[in-house]
């Protein structure tokens, strides 16, 4: 199952995150000075995908601007020989081949998807939510890959949340076959404790056949009246075998006020010009 397009689901109002994300796109939202959408293209380009395929709102071309050459400010930096600047800026643009598609109607997770379908082709791909960002080594994306390749089949990733944050999240049921892995049996959207058949949450990377779209094309709305991507997951494992990774790593939650904050200081830390300063400053608001 070698992959090689991905697909970032860019559509989103961005409603968790107002009111910034009134004027801001929330996928343009920084993580330190590097839009959150950037790392999710570095991620992609650093598990070997070559065409990111993104799904955005009509009118979102400023997401899309950001990979595109800037011509004015590249020969500016020329001139001023600020040549790491320009290179930093440049090298956005050649992460991957970037194309677009638009979600005309927020219809769900399913449909954004279903939007893809003509740009992806007859081809298994990548999903990645930017909302979610991860922190590891190799990058989340690879992992995923390499589990979907040595399976031969689809895969997700999962981390195991609190019981009582299961009604944020899909909750998958499955059996462990191997280190980190589950074959997916079962999953449910959004349910309560009570209902949810274990703690492990579906994250914002999928590692997809391209059977998905025409389930996609005849699922039935679901919670919320929004097609659903878990439905879909649900009907591929009916036939086939899906199977899920309890990666290792960090994850944050750019949707999340708490998750936002935490990933500029995450992200912060790690650079060495940021970090020696940063940590004694770090400790004074603590100990304030």
């Amino acid at each position: 199952m070698k992959v090689r397009k991905a697909v970032i689901l860019a559509a989103g109002l961005g409603t968790r995150m107002l009111p910034v994300t009134k004027v801001v796109p929330k996928e343009l939202l920084p993580v330190v000075d590097t839009p959150a959408i950037q790392l999710v293209a570095e991620e992609a380009a650093r598990s070997g995908i070559e065409e990111i395929i993104f799904v955005i709102s009509p009118g979102k071309t400023s997401l899309i601007e950001h990979f595109a050459p800037a011509p004015e400010l590249e020969r500016a930096l020329e001139e001023r020989e600020k040549l790491e600047l320009l290179d930093l800026v440049q090298s956005v643009g050649k992460l991957a081949r970037i194309t677009a598609v638009e979600q005309h109607q927020p219809l769900g997770l399913g449909h954004a998807v279903l939007q893809a379908k003509s740009a992806v082709g007859g081809e298994p791909f990548a999903v990645m939510l930017p909302d979610d960002i991860f922190d590891c080594q190799p990058p989340l994306l690879r992992q995923l890959l390499d589990v979907a390749e040595g399976q031969t089949a689809p895969a997700v990733a999962l981390l195991e949340v609190p019981r009582s944050e299961v009604s944020k999240y899909g909750i998958v049921e499955g059996s462990k076959t191997g280190e980190h892995i589950y074959r997916i049996s079962g999953m449910v959207e959004k349910p309560s404790p009570e209902r949810a058949p274990s703690q492990l949450a579906i994250m914002g990377r999928y590692v997809l056949p391209p059977e998905i779209f025409g389930l996609l094309e005849h699922a039935e709305p679901g919670v919320g009246g929004e097609i659903q991507l878990t439905d879909a997951l649900l009907a591929l494992a009916e036939h086939r075998a899906l199977y899920g990774y309890q990666f290792t790593g960090a994850r944050y939650d750019l949707g999340d006020r708490v998750g936002f904050v935490l990933a500029q200081v995450a992200y912060a830390l790690k650079r060495p010009d940021l970090a020696a300063s940063l940590r004694p400053r770090l400790r004074e608001l603590l100990l304030s």
